[in-house]
């Protein structure tokens, strides 16, 4: 029998993955039709994003699964239309882009780098920066991205702590969960790193309560989502000095508005959502295998928990 095969994403981005899905789907040894066009009562699995205009999957009356593009599917785990499979992309080209930019901002706060590189005014002050082995990072998600860049600044020697909502138990990592677990966490963290999907329950976890936890000077690293960051709070701290400085790749509105005051912070460093994004390679391998899963009857890959959101 032939698959039928939806791709329902941007349309620019159908001339990159046509080719890609086609050889993983022929390796598969699957008999497919794909295309940007299938009448709804004959597709069997939707390749999907959020951003290609599709809604309503009333119509898809044989549908086996919607397979995500992205990572975040908090935009479509509460339609009502959807009552299939739903599977996110976990992406091991998007983890490494991601692990990378992690590492290299938690680096760059860690050697003071910002300093050095901003103030070459013929000043010598000769302060070396204290061992990783010294220097405390929590990791708010553990997620198959937040236990990537655990595990790598873990290999640095730095003392990582992560915290998730439900307990992880990942070797070298201290792994916490729970509210009094998050207090007591954040109390000692110079260096916060924010991995956790953007659900009811992680909206504002930093907030005026959480920063006021933190370590005098603390600084923050978000390319989760932006709403799991409260940003009047935010900036609050940043002026008072409770927070020495955050670094932003994501936010509530993006892009982010030319008139937003984080632009122009001092003490705010914003990247334009460039943490990692889905690499069409290695996602047609993690679309294609799901479908080869979905056609010989075994669990798919990356199932979301619509009661949890991811």
């Amino acid at each position: 029998m032939t698959v039928k095969v939806l791709f329902s994403a941007r349309a620019e981005l159908w001339p990159e993955y046509r080719p890609l899905l086609s050889k993983g789907l022929l390796d598969a040894g699957l008999d497919f039709d794909l295309a940007t066009e299938i009448p709804p009562e004959k597709v069997d699995y939707v390749v999907y994003a959020p951003n290609g205009g599709l809604s309503d999957f009333r119509p898809f009356g044989r549908l086996k699964a919607v397979l995500s593009l992205w990572a975040g599917v908090e935009s479509i785990t509460d339609n009502e239309t959807l009552n299939v499979p739903l599977a996110r992309m976990v992406d091991h080209g998007l983890t490494e882009g991601m692990t990378e930019w992690v590492v290299g901002h938690a680096l760059r706060y860690h050697l003071g780098m910002d300093k050095h590189i901003t103030s070459q005014d013929g000043t010598w002050i000769p302060e070396a920066p204290p061992l990783a082995s010294q220097r405390r990072i929590l990791i708010l998600g553990l997620g198959a991205l937040g236990e990537s860049a655990a595990r790598a600044l873990a290999a640095l020697n730095f003392k990582v702590m992560g915290w998730s909502r439900t307990q992880k138990n990942i070797p070298g990592i201290k792994s916490l969960s729970g509210t009094k677990d998050l207090k007591q966490a954040l109390s000692q963290a110079e260096i916060v790193v924010l991995l956790l999907p953007e659900t009811p329950a992680t909206e504002n976890i930093l907030d005026t309560q959480s920063l006021a936890l933190l370590p005098q000077g603390a600084k923050i690293i978000n390319p989760g989502r932006g709403p799991l960051i409260d940003d009047d709070a935010l900036l609050a701290a940043l002026n008072s000095g409770q927070v020495g400085h955050a670094t932003l790749d994501v936010f509530r509105t993006e892009p982010l508005p030319p008139d937003h005051p984080y632009w122009k912070h001092p003490n705010v460093t914003v990247t334009p959502h460039i943490a990692s994004e889905t690499r069409p390679v290695t996602a047609a391998q993690v679309i294609c295998e799901n479908i080869r899963r979905g056609e010989r009857g075994e669990p798919f890959l990356h199932l979301v928990d619509r009661d949890l959101g991811y």
